[in-house]
């Protein structure tokens, strides 16, 4: 995960330290106002303005920053150079960048996907080097670009959550009454989306992230994905509380690339490369077990049928008994405590690997010690 950098910090710290002054200034202007109609009218002003202010602030950082917005702009242009060799490969990402922008309750949501999938369908049907390697290059960017989407939409969300509760315990009925006539909008960080369509807009990228993630699972080419979910530690912790249809589609993503990371060793034949993918294994591990116990049950229902359950099951085990005993330690510790702790699911049981593990720690320690006392 990246570390946040100082222009990043410093809208964060100013929102905080705004939020601080104004809750007090409103106490304040509470204790001192009694029956004064005038003081009434200045502190709804006050905090008219605060809103206003918070909601202007990201814009005002970003002009102040140019390097930003250069740098996100730069960064688009790298992920469109990998597909704008070809016409078909632009169109390609054309469509897919365009699922991402419309709604999904759109009825050209579904026009734009099902061509998008036609498309890359057909390229995959002419048996052609270059047009499978122009499938991959197109969806590996796709996965990136909306998967870095997925992670910014879930973060917004739990800022807003974060901001929310504390502004409006804060603040008193009149206030709060100023700020619904101003709009929920100005309280979220950014204020494009309310806290309800930041959460539809993250399932839906979750949604298209997962199919993403089986078209490049069905046509061979999903080792870039499962490195870059191994690496999404932040969604991984953001995913914890996040809702439950969230929750859903990101078990899911978890599950299908589980079982795909199992396979990929096949065919690795340098020990740097074997190496490297022991690391991604571990650090998926580590990401997303925590999520597998605590949302495997879903809104409902549970995520996955007993079958899938099962079969992934055995894919963890087998994967964790690939790790060395200090990190077969570390990941069965951190499963073990939110196995623990999630009263309602009892999902995955990784208990005979947690047996094993322990079993072969007594016998290492009974090696070791009989080595410091034989003659």
């Amino acid at each position: 995960m990246e570390k946040l950098s100082s222009a990043a910090v410093v809208p964060q710290l100013l929102r905080n330290i705004i939020i601080a002054v104004v809750v007090f200034a409103d106490e304040s202007l509470l204790q001192i106002s009694g029956n004064s109609k005038l003081l009434e009218k200045l502190r709804v002003f006050l905090v008219t303005c605060f809103l206003f202010f918070i909601r202007s602030l990201p814009s005002v950082v970003s002009f102040a920053n140019p390097n930003s917005s250069k740098k996100k702009k730069k960064k688009k242009m790298l992920v469109i150079s990998d597909c704008e060799e070809s016409g078909i490969g632009r169109a390609i990402w054309q469509l897919l960048s365009a699922m991402n922008e419309i709604p999904v309750s759109s009825r050209k949501y579904q026009v734009v996907r099902s061509l998008a999938e036609r498309l890359i369908d057909e390229n995959q049907g002419e048996n052609s080097i270059a047009l499978f390697d122009l499938n991959r290059r197109v969806l590996n960017a796709s996965f990136r670009t909306t998967l870095s989407r997925l992670e910014a939409a879930v973060e917004r969300n739990s800022n807003r959550r974060d901001i929310s509760e504390p502004v409006r315990r804060g603040l008193n009925r009149v206030v709060r009454a100023a700020v619904r006539a101003v709009g929920d909008g100005f309280i979220g960080w950014g204020g494009e989306e309310t806290a309800d369509q930041t959460a539809e807009t993250s399932e839906k990228l979750a949604a298209e992230l997962l199919w993403l993630a089986e078209k490049m699972a069905v046509y061979g080419f999903v080792d870039e994905a499962v490195e870059k979910w191994a690496s999404a530690s932040n969604l991984a912790w953001l995913a914890l509380s996040s809702e439950p249809r969230l929750q859903c589609s990101l078990v899911q993503i978890s599950a299908l690339l589980f079982k795909e990371a199992k396979d990929i060793k096949e065919g690795k034949e340098e020990e740097a490369e074997e190496a490297n993918l022991k690391e991604i294994k571990k650090k998926m591990l580590i990401s997303w077990i925590p999520l597998l116990c605590r949302a495997s049950n879903g809104a409902d229902k549970p995520v996955l049928r007993s079958a899938e359950r099962a079969d992934l099951e055995k894919v963890l085990e087998k994967m964790i008994s690939e790790l060395n005993e200090e990190e077969q330690e570390r990941v069965l510790s951190l499963w073990l405590h939110h196995y623990t702790h999630c009263s309602s699911s009892d999902w995955p049981d990784l208990n005979g690997s947690y047996v094993r593990w322990c079993h072969s720690s007594r016998q290492l320690l009974l090696l070791r010690h009989s080595s410091h006392i034989s003659p």
